[in-house]
This record gives structure tokens, sequence and C-alpha cells, in this order.
């Protein structure tokens, strides 16, 4: 009997990983033999109003400001404007002598979601075409606002830019570096090649402004505010585009206390929805709303770094104590590994990546720590701090 029950919790184990990775290893390979998305040059230029929230992000701020205000556009037809939560006084005194404008907020439990609401209540009587959101670390390469609105120009309604890494000298920062770009290529390029909508990342995402103001609205108390935006996105089957290769650079996690706090709320939000949207995905699919049900579906699956970390126990365990499952087990490793190094730039293949790659197993002891931290994350809001670490010039 107990041999039984051990089997078939074995078998149900290796399908589940099997599962995992056979979703990854789609999406990677077809990342890799889709098409990109080509834009023509818009022949209207919209109206563009730029969200940059932040919470005491007094260190990164005023040079991410100076950035967007220098984008390749016709000035007339974009605004900056600063969502201030808990700034100094110096660092909005300086944000006052740019032309910006600046919406001071201050709330008793701060999400990203109540920032964008006060500053759309603020900004609401001059309606513009396209809300444009990038996070308080973000600069912008030239073109990407003429990028966003070829997007548009073709009956986009939402769009999402290619981010990717600002600083990648420390080794630990390029691994960060290499799952944005892993899941760039999974859940953006990949998605985007079969027809199903890309997923959103927080930052360098661009949405009809009258859509967006009928999105936010009830957003709610959630730190995962990208995350229901793009539920409530293909509940309404609306298309998202990817801009591949038109950069939003973003400031990568340097240092393990800041990646385990960072992932504790990420994971924290997985849980979240996983439980909001558990039975309305099968109801969705069996409405033929497949991406809706695709969105739920990763709520299912494993980070990254974990399953990796999750596999590789598992291999071990095989080797010892299942033999019967050890030769599907490594294919099911090396699929892995093919699925997720496909994603990497190849310029990135060098001694540095292989340093990076060194510091998976303290990326998996910061997985554990963010585990054991998903219960407060859930309840109050936790920041991950930028401007410590070195940057790359781009």
């Amino acid at each position: 009997m107990i041999q039984t029950i051990s089997t078939s919790i074995q078998y149900f184990i290796l399908v589940y990983l099997t599962i995992q990775v056979g979703y990854l290893l789609f999406f990677s390979l077809a990342g890799k033999i889709g098409k990109k998305t080509h834009f023509t040059q818009a022949k209207t230029l919209r109206k563009i109003r730029i969200f940059i929230p932040g919470y005491k992000e007094d260190s990164v701020i005023i040079d991410t400001a100076k950035n967007a205000i220098q984008q390749d556009y016709p000035k007339e037809l974009f605004e900056v404007v600063i969502i201030a939560d808990s700034f100094s006084q110096s660092t909005l005194a300086t944000l006052k002598t740019l032309p910006i404008k600046v919406v001071e907020v201050s709330f008793e439990k701060s999400t990203k979601g109540k920032a964008l609401q006060k500053a759309i209540e603020a900004t609401a009587h001059e309606p513009v075409d396209i809300l444009l959101i990038l996070d308080a670390d973000n600069h912008i390469a030239d073109g990407f606002l003429h990028a966003v609105n070829n997007a548009f120009e073709q009956g986009y309604e939402a769009v999402q830019g290619h981010r990717t890494a600002k600083n990648t000298q420390t080794p630990f920062a390029l691994l960060d570096a290499c799952t944005e770009e892993i899941n760039n290529h999974i859940f953006r390029r990949g998605h985007v090649a079969v027809g199903l909508p890309s997923a959103l990342i927080g930052s360098g995402m661009a949405f009809d402004w009258k859509l967006f103001v009928s999105l936010l609205e009830d957003i709610g108390d959630t730190s995962g505010e990208d995350k229901e935006l793009e539920f409530r996105l293909v509940r309404l089957r609306k298309k998202v585009a990817f801009l591949d290769g038109q950069y939003v650079y973003d400031e990568k996690v340097a240092k393990t206390d800041v990646f385990s706090q960072q992932r504790s709320r990420w994971l924290a939000t997985q849980v979240e929805f996983f439980e909001k949207y558990f039975i309305e995905g099968w109801f969705q699919l069996f409405k033929g709303n497949v991406a809706f049900f695709n969105k739920v579906f990763q709520t299912y699956l494993f980070p990254r770094v974990m399953l990796v970390g999750v596999l590789g126990l598992w291999l071990f365990f095989t080797f010892f104590f299942a033999s019967q499952f050890i030769n599907f087990s490594v294919a099911l490793f090396i699929a892995l590994a093919i699925a997720l190094l496909m994603g990497i730039p190849s310029q990135w293949y060098n001694k540095q990546l292989l340093k990076a790659f060194l510091q998976i197993p303290i990326a998996l002891i910061s997985m554990l720590k963010a585990m054991l931290k998903i219960g407060k994350a859930r309840k109050q809001f936790i920041h991950t701090p930028h401007g410590d670490s070195p940057q790359n010039s781009h």
C-alpha cells in the first residue's frame, strides 16, 4: 500500500514537472521560430502621457525624469507626470524645476495601483490618447514613444516594451538580467508568435487612455496591479503587442537581500491570482478564451530559478531512489536548459555569464527565504530599493 502511494506521488511530480518544462519549451521554440511583428511608421502622432510612480525613489527619480523629457517626440505631444510617494522635500523641489507635472500622494498602505488612480484624478480634465507607465528607475531608449505610437496606429490598445537590464556589472545583476530576457523570450516574444497577447511586466507598458481608466477602476490594494490589468485585458479579449527591441532600461537587483524582498512580493502576487482566478480560468476556457486560461495557467508554474532547483533535486532523488525515472528526468532537465538558454541573447555568452550561473544556488536560497515571507508580503507593501548598484551606459 505504501509502495503504491509512493509510486503514485512520484508519477504526479514527474507529470507536473513535465507539463511545466513542456510549456516553457513550446513557447521558447515559438519565440525562436516566429517572426517579429513589424510596425510601420504611423501617419498620425498621438498625444502621450507618461506616468512614473515612485515610493521613496529619491536616488533615481531625477535622472529618470530627465531621461523621459528628452524623448525625440514632439514636445507638445507628450508630458511627464511624476507620482511622488514619500519623496524628500529637496527631491520634490528639484523635480518642480523640470518641465513636468508632480502629483504628490500619501497612503496608509502604498500600492502602485492607488498612486496611478490618484494621478488619473489629477489629470482627468486633460485626456490624452496613450498612457505610458514607467518605473522610477526606468530609462527609455530614443524612439520609444514613436514605437508605441506606431503600434497604436495598427489598432493595438495595449503594448509592452522590451524591458532589459540597465546594469549587469555584478554576477547577480547579470543573472537577474538573464531571467528578465528569458521571460521576454517566452512570455512575450513566444506568446505573440502563436497569436496570444504579450505578458505585461509592470513598466514600459502603454494603454489607450480611456481603456486604462476603465481597467484601473476598483483595482484595490493588490501589489500586482500589472497582473490584475492583464487579467482584465484578456477577459475583454484585447491583444497586447510586444515592442521587441524597443528598449526600456531597468535596474537589476545586485544584492541577495533585495532579490529576496522583490521575489517575496512576486510570489505573493502569484498566490493571490491563483486563488482569485483559478475557477474563472476554466470557465473562460470553456467559453473559448484561451488567453485568459493561459494567464491563469501561468500562476500554476514555478518561477524559472525555482524550477531549476526543484528539477535538480528531483534528479538527485531519482538517481538514488527511483532509477526507473532517471533517463526521462535527465531528458527533462536538458529540455529545461534548452528552453531557458534560448532566451538569453547570444552576445551575452561569455565568462561573465558563467559567473552569473554560479549565482544560481544563492538565488535559490533567496527564493526559499522569499517563500517564507509570502504571508508578510500579502499583508503589507514591500519596497524594492533602487539606485545602489553600478550602472551600464546604454
